[in-house]
């Protein structure tokens, strides 16, 4: 079945996150400090930062899988700083882990199949048409969990989440420790992905991968922003990303 699939607005899309300072501590750490970001209906930005910058944190934070948070996120208008997980999840967010979690005694399409679609989001994409963006996992679909290349594992966490209806996608390191045509076959997804309308959200420290594909970036630094710019100003922003990431 064809999924219904948000229309692109462009980078001159309606809000669909707007994150305005945001706090976020594990435990007694207090590891995001005042973050604000926007990130606007059919766009690709990144977050680009260091190991330990709060880049991870603001995707968990996101999806309400810090511990105390404070501040706003507001998904597509809607205030969703106190709700619990799943509650958040339910309107419309996708995350991808760096872990992946793929489950390990459940063949491909099994953990594909597993989660539930999202009643809230619209209808998702259906098997054949994730098939058809990742071949590579209609060839393994009997395959157990463990058996699967780093690469398809990673493919299969992406479609399991295109399946569910979200059309905000939270990708975190998607690329990493991936062989160079793995790389370049998700680099394909994410412009595919782009001109369906989906809305995404990177955490990459593969600049290589990221730069041609965002809109716009933000950097941040000891759990905040400290650079935000479009990709048009990319050339002219790389001695200060040099400075800051070691690009």
């Amino acid at each position: 079945m064809a999924a219904t699939t948000p229309k692109s607005s462009g980078t001159g899309g309606s809000p669909v996150l707007e994150i305005r300072d945001l706090h976020a501590w594990y435990g007694e750490s207090h590891i995001l400090h005042g973050v604000d970001l926007t990130v606007r209906s059919g766009e690709v930005v990144t977050l680009l930062g260091r190991n330990g910058a709060g880049r991870t944190t603001t995707l968990r934070a996101i999806m309400g899988m810090t511990g105390a948070r404070r501040g706003s996120i507001k998904v597509n208008g809607t205030e969703t700083i106190h709700f619990p997980t799943h509650k958040i999840a339910h309107c419309g967010i996708g995350y991808c882990p760096e872990e992946r979690g793929i489950f390990a005694s459940l063949s491909c399409e099994e953990n594909l199949l597993l989660p539930p679609q999202l009643k809230t989001a619209g209808t998702g994409m259906g098997e054949d048409e994730i098939y058809e963006m990742f071949p590579n996992l209609k060839e393994r679909r009997q395959s157990q969990g463990t058996r699967l290349s780093g690469g398809e594992q990673q493919m299969l966490a992406v479609g399991r989440i295109l399946r569910t209806g979200a059309n905000l996608l939270l990708l975190d390191e998607i690329s990493e420790g991936l062989a160079p045509v793995i790389v370049q076959a998700l680099a394909r997804m994410i412009l595919m992905l782009k001109k369906k309308g989906y809305t995404v959200v990177m955490v990459e420290q593969n600049f290589r991968f990221a730069a041609p594909l965002a809109d716009r970036f933000y950097v941040m630094e000891h759990g905040g922003i400290v650079e935000h710019f479009e990709s048009k100003e990319l050339e002219q922003k790389l001695p200060k990303l040099h400075e800051l990431l070691g690009v």
